[in-house]
């Protein structure tokens, strides 16, 4: 099974190499924004619905991959290769209140603490990155504290009640990146 990809046609092409990033003057860019999450345990899959809006909501630039990475593990190494910035957005037990949006600028460190199954992945895919010299060097994690990891595909109140604001996090770092971003028209 493969994360899903964002097709060639979509409104947040895979790569940073078209014509049309070129045009842009942001062929200099190649993010990667990385929802991750187990969609069928409540809050757990707050990343994976996050991507899911982000992309209902707004239009990118070609300099923008959007992967619904859902639990995989070492195969999304592929994802990390020739990137300049790394997003990832993912449920982050902090000891916080429900609902609270947290911020790391340094997810290797965060991740080291192993809060979850996919997150043991995620570790060992950012060790294997930094041992092959892959790494790079601006990665960010957006995270949400969770209410519940009980079976259900709902997140809690909590959770979605602060899950457009989470999106809206994202679309200001791409824009303080550098990345053209638009709202859609509804």
């Amino acid at each position: 099974m493969s994360p899903n990809r964002t097709a060639s046609n979509s409104n947040c092409p895979e790569s940073a190499k078209d014509e049309d990033s070129k045009d842009s003057g942001q062929s200099f860019f190649n993010v990667l924004v990385l929802g991750l999450g187990n969609i069928l345990l409540s809050d757990e899959g707050v990343g994976v619905k996050a991507v899911e809006e982000l992309r209902n909501r707004y239009v990118c630039s070609h300099a923008v991959e959007i992967v619904d990475g859902g639990t995989m593990g070492l195969e999304l190494l592929p994802y990390f290769e020739e990137r300049s910035h790394i997003l990832i957005i993912d449920a982050v037990k902090s000891g916080r209140k429900p609902g609270t949006i947290t911020r790391i600028e340094d997810p290797p460190a965060y991740f080291s603490s192993k809060t979850s199954p996919h997150q043991i992945g995620l570790a060992d895919v950012m060790g294997v990155a930094v041992i092959t010299d892959i790494m790079p060097q601006n990665i960010t994690l957006f995270g949400i504290e969770p209410k519940q990891f009980s079976t259900g595909l709902s997140l809690s109140t909590e959770v979605a009640r602060n899950l457009s604001r989470l999106v809206d996090l994202v679309i200001a770092e791409l824009k303080i990146i550098g990345i053209k971003v638009q709202a859609k028209e509804n």
